[in-house]
């Protein structure tokens, strides 16, 4: 886990703080955290509890290629297998100049808790690149994701470690890790990253399943509390893959999204949104910058919208104490993977405030990743409502197991959600042993 002496993130490590967030926890400390808050619900499993704060393999990889001036150029790659007691590795692929190994090992350590709480016969894993993907050119960066795929190809494949689309990447960065691993292999492996391309043996639904995710698990805890869809107030941070999504599905049932963000804006409509008209204007600009169809407004006063749903999309980190305190809303969906930190956690349960924490929230992605994973193997291929049907089973399903957990044992989604995971990643621990 090491840095580049008396770079920023090293001196922000020193300190024990998150270079993406100065005034939250390292994301691996939040992980270990929330596995510790786990540990009076395990019984006799708690002997095994240590399993889950050690990532079983860790791999650091120099990605070199050659830019299109000639120059050599490295990137420093990461894949963390956390934990592979129930199943193969699954996670996604991130490309952002801020990813580090911390980071990444807290991703890979949510995944295993996420697929064991939905119950997919996933472990959990994560890998990026330190790069800003508009850095480089498209050519620049197919060489960086073939020599990445190339290097990390000793630990992946479609039995061992099934990489997915994450920030930063997208279906044709999966194409190409699939073509490369296939090259190298000697035979197409359609199986050995899921996000693909339809062409390719991608899902039907994948793109919009961790948006849609979202939206089932918000419409869940709403008829649990008796908030009516119909008019609510929601605010979304993030308009991606997952913000962008979620939201449209909230608007489609009726909701008023009255704010939204991305990297470059920060939006806000007391009336309501055009949902349509700014997925539009980011499909045709790449950002929500220059939308017309709101106002500004700073991204702290934001955070203090009074609404009915909140939904943090972008990345970890982001609801602080100090973000915590100031929340108006009924309801926090988690869209994007550890958006609140465990003291921030503490504050909205105290304010009665209804977290649906991210390992439930958004693992849409990965059930429909592990639809896909299937449809490959048998080369048999489902129509998008029985996809959706599907994953609507499989949501619903774990919101209602979670959701009992908490009511019966008086602790938050979250910890439910990590009770339920940890006793089936623990107990299939122990049912194997150790070897040797």
């Amino acid at each position: 886990m090491s840095a580049l002496p008396g770079s920023d993130y090293a001196k922000a490590r020193i300190a024990g703080l998150s270079y993406l967030n100065p005034a939250a926890p390292e994301p691996w400390a939040s992980f270990v955290e929330q596995i510790e808050r786990v540990r009076p619900y395990l019984g006799d499993l708690e002997r095994w509890i240590e399993t889950l704060k050690h990532p079983k393999r860790t791999l650091i990889v120099d990605v070199p290629i050659e830019r299109d001036d000639g120059t050599i150029a490295h990137y420093e790659g990461y894949r963390v297998q956390h934990n592979l007691s129930r199943g193969p590795g699954k996670g996604g692929i991130r490309f952002h100049p801020d990813v580090t190994l911390n980071e990444v090992m807290a991703l890979s350590g949510w995944m295993t808790v996420k697929n064991a709480a939905v119950g997919l016969p996933f472990g959990g894993a994560k890998g990026g690149i330190r790069l800003d993907p508009k850095s480089v050119s498209k050519g620049e960066l197919q060489r960086i994701t073939r020599r990445f795929t190339s290097e990390i190809g000793i630990i992946i494949g479609p039995d061992r470690d099934i990489p997915a689309p994450d920030v930063g990447t997208n279906e044709m960065t999966m194409a190409i890790m699939m073509d490369t691993f296939s090259m190298n292999r000697g035979g197409t492996a359609t199986g050995v990253v899921t996000g693909k391309p339809i062409a390719l043996g991608g899902s039907l639904g994948r793109r919009e399943a961790t948006g849609r995710g979202v939206f089932i698990t918000a419409r869940e805890a709403a008829r649990h509390l008796n908030v009516p869809l119909e008019g609510a107030r929601v605010v979304v941070q993030g308009f991606g893959n997952v913000g962008g999504i979620g939201a449209r599905l909230f608007h489609e049932s009726g909701a008023r999204v009255i704010a939204i963000a991305d990297h470059a804006a920060t939006l806000v409509n007391e009336a309501g949104i055009d949902i349509p008209a700014a997925l539009a204007h980011v499909a045709a600009k790449g950002s929500l910058a220059g939308f017309a169809g709101a106002s500004a407004i700073d991204i702290e006063d934001f955070w203090r919208l009074e609404c009915e749903f909140l939904v943090p999309a972008a990345l970890e980190g982001q609801i602080t104490p100090q973000r915590a305190e100031g929340i108006r809303t009924r309801i926090v969906v988690e869209g994007a993977n550890g958006p609140t930190t465990p003291a921030a956690d503490d504050i909205l349960r105290n304010r009665g405030i209804l977290v649906v924490p991210d390992v439930l929230a958004n693992a849409g992605g990965v059930t429909v990743s592990y639809f896909e994973w299937v449809q490959d193997f048998s080369s048999f291929f489902w129509t998008e409502d029985e996809i959706n049907d599907r994953l609507e089973r499989i949501m619903v399903g774990a919101f209602n197991a979670i959701w009992q957990i908490a009511d019966e044992k008086q602790v938050s989604l979250r910890t439910a959600a990590f009770i339920i995971a940890c006793h089936r990643v623990l107990e299939a621990r122990a049912e194997r042993g150790l070897y040797p």
